[in-house]
């Protein structure tokens, strides 16, 4: 059987392709720092003001002669032990310390929470830059509208489409040459819901943009809810990179990655055309 050339196309711009690193190491550094600040109080409330006695989760630790120190992790009332990862994980020299998240996940790694604020700050802002210059550009040249917008028979065969990805079958030929409606809708939801709430519940947590715009505490019930709200929307980017990195390395590792660094993609399985 003779093997049918495959084509190369173009599958992002120089700009995407930038803002899309930019947007990676901001993210990281935004989740290891932002666990830091959450180490200085580890534990989510529902409302305005801090309700100790009724956490929606708290990361916490107890102390015993027998058992030692152990994590506890609480979540609507319900106790977890959670000892070496949450509440309670090694340090220096591997001994147990009271600590949210361990040091490993954090910037820095010790526990300074003046430092953490300064890098999320920083980063947040490069991020948010980065984000205002990915969209604008997006409208402009209709890659919003012309790429990441579902088509009606997309939607009409999402049914299908999960089906296929959780066989591990992924689009060959002509079909890789667009996003999938999965991942339109997962690119649409980060950049236009998850992102954008993160930072609108950032700016809720500040006093001072309270006291400029109290519509926002109306809004989001609070800086508490604030807070938590904001927590959840990383975990949802967390969840979000750590599929798209799954697909990424199963789909084809190198091929994937080769577009992300120099536009060029190789449509896997026998296309008819060159296009470079």
């Amino acid at each position: 059987m003779v093997e049918q050339p495959r084509a190369s196309i173009r599958r992002h711009s120089v700009l995407v392709r930038v803002t899309h690193w930019i947007n990676a190491g901001c993210l990281l550094i935004l989740l290891m720092s932002g666990l830091q600040i959450f180490n200085a109080h580890p534990a989510l409330y529902w409302g305005q003001a801090s309700a100790f006695d009724r956490p929606v989760l708290a990361l916490t630790a107890t102390s015993s002669d027998e058992s030692g120190i152990r994590g506890v992790t609480r979540l609507f009332g319900h106790a977890f032990d959670t000892t070496g990862v949450l509440g309670a994980s090694p340090g220096s020299g591997g001994v147990m310390q009271v600590r949210g998240f361990p040091a490993w996940l954090t910037v820095p790694s010790y526990q300074d929470l003046a430092t953490g604020r300064r890098w999320h700050f920083f980063f947040a802002w490069l991020l948010v830059l980065n984000g205002a210059a990915y969209l604008l550009y997006s409208v402009a040249s209709r890659h919003l509208t012309k790429d990441l917008l579902p088509t009606g028979p997309q939607l009409r065969k999402i049914g299908h489409t999960v089906w296929e990805h959780l066989l591990l079958r992924f689009p060959r030929g002509d079909d890789a040459r667009h996003y999938n409606v999965l991942q339109k809708l997962a690119y649409l939801i980060v950049a236009l819901v998850l992102l954008p709430l993160m930072v609108v519940t950032g700016l809720t947590m500040s006093p001072g943009i309270d006291a400029a715009f109290p519509e926002l505490l109306t809004l989001f019930g609070g800086r508490q809810s604030a807070r938590t709200i904001h927590f959840l929307a990383a975990s949802g980017l967390v969840v979000f990179v750590i599929v798209h990195v799954a697909m990424v390395l199963l789909s084809g590792a190198w091929n994937n990655l080769r577009s992300m660094i120099t536009g060029s993609y190789v449509l896997p399985g026998g296309a008819h055309a060159h296009e470079s």
